[in-house]
């Protein structure tokens, strides 16, 4: 089974979001969290994390890109009770029991997403409210650039003495 974790390229999620994700944390796309929201109310950060962030399942920070990974079934379950609690801390659930169903669904949502995915293709979102006033969400899939070791950036080379 593939889900999605947290990555980073460089540190401007920690400038654009109120709070940042860390890297590997596992992330679902958290759209649900802006769904009660006025379009006027989505502006500087909030605007950002709607516009184009994922949800970490960790700190409940944002993250702008991810990656698609593998994950155990006891971590599934783990972060699906993780999500039913944050359910209700912060949405008004009444119990994990209650909110559990609406988590499972944003869990599986996400492994779909992933299920033809290779390991390592890193995912983006983009969301937008359109002329309708409904929330549009779409996802991109971008090729994991190499780091600078591994692409070539640097040469060894022997010093004449």
């Amino acid at each position: 089974m593939k889900f999605l974790t947290t990555i980073r390229f460089d540190p401007s999620d920690a400038q654009v979001f109120e709070l940042a994700a860390d890297e590997g944390e596992w992330a679902v796309s958290g759209a649900f969290a802006f769904a009660a929201l006025a379009p006027e109310a989505l502006t500087g950060k909030t605007r950002q994390a709607f516009a184009n962030g994922f949800l970490s399942l960790d700190s409940f920070g944002h993250s702008t890109f991810t990656s698609v990974t593998g994950i155990t079934d006891a971590d599934r379950d783990r972060i699906t009770d993780r999500l039913a609690d944050h359910f209700v801390a912060h949405y008004g659930a009444p119990d994990r029991a209650a909110a559990r169903p609406a988590a499972e669904e944003e869990v599986a949502y996400i492994a779909d997403l992933c299920a033809g995915l290779p390991i390592g293709k890193v995912v983006a979102v983009s969301r937008e409210i359109d002329d309708a006033g409904q929330l549009r969400e779409a996802f991109r899939t971008i090729d994991k650039p190499t780091s600078c070791a591994e692409g070539g950036a640097w040469q060894i080379v022997e010093a004449e003495t």
